[in-house]
């Protein structure tokens, strides 16, 4: 299982690295320490980890971004079937849902904790105000 250091754990979760540390502190996220003494967040705990705080992130999307992006996530699940796969990625509070080849799915080794770029290419794309303005 594809495991990752505080850093990296931290910045996929849109967390810092005290907060991160501070959760581990209170039992919110398990740290295990390898042979250099280091300590490694495991992958499969970082997409539990990230799907829990998602409900937690503001409701309000952000302004700065375009609507064609590339967003940085962990698989939170991977369902397949016998010609398609359905990948559920969190990058920090989005939450995004990808229906692929299995084969595609299968080359690329999907897992829940695997790293990933959800990348967002709309051929439409709505823009509304919202009420408060």
């Amino acid at each position: 299982m594809a495991r990752y250091r505080v850093g990296q754990a931290a910045e996929l979760l849109g967390v810092s690295v005290d907060t991160l540390r501070r959760w581990a502190n209170a039992g919110r996220i398990r740290v295990s320490h390898g042979e250099d003494g280091r300590g490694y967040y495991d992958g499969a705990d970082l997409a539990k980890l990230a799907t829990e705080i998602a409900g937690e992130a503001s409701a309000d999307p952000p302004r700065a971004q375009s609507a064609r992006n590339r967003f940085v996530g962990i698989v939170t699940r991977v369902v397949r079937d016998t010609v398609m796969a359905q990948v559920e990625i969190q990058a920090g509070p989005h939450r995004f849902v990808s229906l692929i080849s299995r084969e595609a799915a299968d080359e690329l080794q999907l897992e829940p904790g695997a790293v990933v770029d959800a990348v967002v290419k709309a051929t439409n794309v709505g823009v509304e105000i919202p009420s408060q303005y």
